[in-house]
Parts: structure tokens; sequence; C-alpha cells
């Protein structure tokens, strides 16, 4: 095996110019899918985190049935009493967790006395919510950043809408469960920046405030975020924490909790899957540049080498040490295409964040690049090319082991 190497290293060496321009074409593929990688991944992590630091949390638990019916923010359907105890019991015994907040959601009319319209409501306790959710805060444009009874953060839509300012006086009212209307006054403590775009509606108040306008009698919560200590544990902390909330069962004997990912409560997974498949793809057109550029040299290598396959073959050589020969010299311009590629690509990623090339996305300005080279990704793309490398080397390969000895011979 070792004098094949020789042998398929040599016969690469004989041809520089040819194998300098394969390796090269294979180079350009690793370097291209490395850095994109590394940046498209940059960019969806930074996307996540913002989605999920700022406004949904890692997970969400509610009460059976409540994400089905989520549009009208049903209050009938909150999680209350007792089942409210079993849940903080659960939460606060995950070693995993890092903090978990409670909500109360519902819909009212907002009036400035002058004007009314409608708005989304999330109830929070601010120190709890402000560990779960820690970019919450910095969605607060103006006014202050602290949220307490009496006070409400309002959504930049119905602020210049309305012409409202911080310092306001502004009145909320809004319908129990039971279908008595309820109002309170509140004083605008801050104007926020939407999650989900320009027309966004949500504000924010105080637990204690919803309890009061909603006429809630004990404890009542629309749902539970909760934030890990490590998000790539995400979807085993969720299959552990959904099997423990499986036994939490109603009178009828049915399930009384449902837990979901961010990834089933936001509409932005569906842009972290399209930069999922954009990835996928810039894949298959690596494999491709490796695919045609192996197999066009080692078809020349076997039409320009015919009399030198027939002298082999005359003197003993059996087709499968041809057939290997070729094999290797494919397998060895993979491996030199990867490693190369490997090496230019990561110092590419490095000059990138030397750069500090800065951007702005969501409620965070001036953020850095920060592409990261995962070794899982080095190992995958230079498998992928050794392994496409030695498919594209088996049909030159396999004709050249098939050839006749005298045929090859007399090959002008």
């Amino acid at each position: 095996m070792g004098n094949l190497f020789k042998i398929a290293i040599r016969n690469l060496l004989r041809y520089k110019r040819r194998t300098l321009l394969t390796a090269s074409l294979i180079t350009v593929g690793v370097v291209f899918v490395l850095v994109f990688i590394a940046v498209a991944g940059s960019f969806k992590n930074m996307m996540i985190g913002q989605i999920t630091d700022s406004m949904i949390g890692h997970l969400q638990v509610h009460r059976k049935g409540y994400v089905a019916s989520i549009e009208t923010l049903p209050l009938n359907l909150n999680i209350k009493g007792g089942a409210i105890a079993k849940l903080e019991g659960i939460l606060n015994e995950q070693p995993e967790i890092e903090a978990w907040s409670p909500r109360i959601k519902f819909g009212g009319m907002f009036s400035n006395f002058t004007e009314t319209s409608s708005i989304r409501l999330t109830a929070i306790d601010p120190e709890r919510e402000f560990k779960t959710a820690p970019l919450l805060p910095l969605r607060v444009t103006e006014g202050g950043k602290e949220l307490k009874p009496g006070n409400i953060l309002i959504p930049e839509l119905l602020s210049r809408g309305m012409k409202v300012k911080t310092g306001d006086s502004v009145v909320i009212v809004a319908t129990n469960a039971d279908g008595s209307v309820n109002g309170k006054q509140f004083i605008v403590a801050g104007i926020m920046e939407s999650a989900t775009g320009p027309g966004g509606r949500d504000g924010y108040i105080h637990l204690d405030d919803a309890r009061e306008i909603l006429r809630m009698e004990g404890q009542q919560v629309s749902e539970f975020a909760i934030r890990l200590k490590d998000f790539g544990k995400l979807h085993k902390f969720n299959a552990k924490l959904e099997g423990l909330l499986s036994k939490e069962l109603n009178q009828q004997n049915k399930p009384l909790f449902e837990l979901h990912t961010w990834e089933k409560l936001s509409p932005f997974f569906n842009i972290a899957r399209m930069i999922d498949m954009m990835t996928f793809f810039i894949k298959i057109m690596l494999i491709a540049i490796v695919l045609i550029s192996i197999m066009n040299v080692m078809i020349m290598a076997v039409y320009e080498r015919i009399r030198e396959i027939g002298t082999i073959a005359a003197i003993g050589t059996l087709p499968g040490k041809i057939l290997s020969m070729f094999v290797i010299e494919g397998f060895c311009m993979g491996i030199a295409g990867a490693v190369i590629g490997n090496i230019v690509g990561i110092a590419l990623v490095f000059i990138l964040n030397m750069l500090k090339i800065s951007y702005d996305f969501g409620q965070q300005q001036g953020l850095l690049l920060q592409a990261r080279v995962n070794p899982a990704d080095i190992l995958m793309i230079s498998i992928t090319v050794i392994i496409v490398s030695v498919i594209a080397s088996l049909q030159p390969a396999f004709k050249a082991s098939r050839m006749e000895p005298i045929k090859a011979l007399r090959h002008v």
C-alpha cells in the first residue's frame, strides 16, 4: 500500500499544472463553504438570540389547549391555583434552568382620553422577566426601563399614532373571563420598539395591575417563559421537561400542561430554516465542484497514460492494484484540497473578525460580526470532500483496470 501511495503522489507531481488547478478548485470550494457556514451561522445565532432573549424565551409552558387558541389570548385557559404551585415546583428543581417568568396575556383597548385603539398586553414580574428575557429592556427607546405597578410600556405604533409621550396618563379597558368590563389608569413609563416589526401592538404592564383589571380571583398565569443556562441543550431538556409535565393530569385524567420551544412559537424559525437550506445547497455546490474537478483530471490521466497502464499490466500488475493506484490519486487530491481549504477558510474567518465589521439587528446597534468555525463543520466538509474525491475516481480507475495490455501498448 505504501508503494501505491508513492506511485500515486509521483504521478500527481508529474502533471503539476493540472494537479495544481484541480487542487485549487477544490480549495476554493472548501473555503467558500466554510466561510459561508461561519458567517451565516453568526447571523442565524444572532437572530435567534434576539427573538428568544427579547420576547419569547427559550421555552414556554401553557395550559393544554392554550397555544391552539393563542390568537384570541383566552383568559379561560390560564393556569390557575394549585397547577401554578406544581409547575413552579417542577421548574425550581431543574438545574438546567437559568430563569423563568410568569406572564398574563390579554387584549384590551388603549385610550389617551381623545382616541382609542386596540393593544395586546403582557403582564410581567419585572425582576423575573428581565432575567428570562435579558434583551427586553433594550427595546425601550424612550423613558425608563423599570416597570412599577401603575406604569405601562407602550409600543411605538401607538405612541406615534396617538401622540402619546412618556409621563402621559392613559386608560386600559379590558374584558375579564366572565365578560365584565373594567378599566384602569396608567402612566406611560416608556416607549418600546416592537420585536415583530413596525406594526407591533404589544405593551407591558405589571402582574399586579393585570390581576386588578381582569378582577382575577386567586393566582392565574397565561404562560411560563423559561431561559436555559445552555441553549445548545434546548431539545434535550425539552424532552426531559415534557416527560415530567406529562405526569401532571387534570380531573379528566388528561395532560394539564403543554410545552413548546421557541421554534414552535415564532415565525422567525422559518427564516432560520431557510438559512439551513441555503447552507445545504452550498454544500451540494461543493460536492459538484469536487466531483467534476476530480473526475475530469482522472479521465485525462487515464487517457494520457494508456501505454503506461498497458506496460504495468503486461508485467503482471493485478487489476485491483491498478484501480487502487488511480483511486489513491483522487484520494490524495481530496485530502490536499480539504486541508489547504480548511486552513485558508479559517484564516479568512479570522481576518473577517479582525476587521470588526458591524451591523444593526433588532434592538442592538453596532453589533460586531463574530463568525465562528465549528470543528464539526470542518470535519464534515473534509470527510465529504475526501469521499466525493474517491467516488469521482472510481469510474476512471475502473476503466484503467479493465484495459487489455496488448491494446493499451498499441495505443498512440
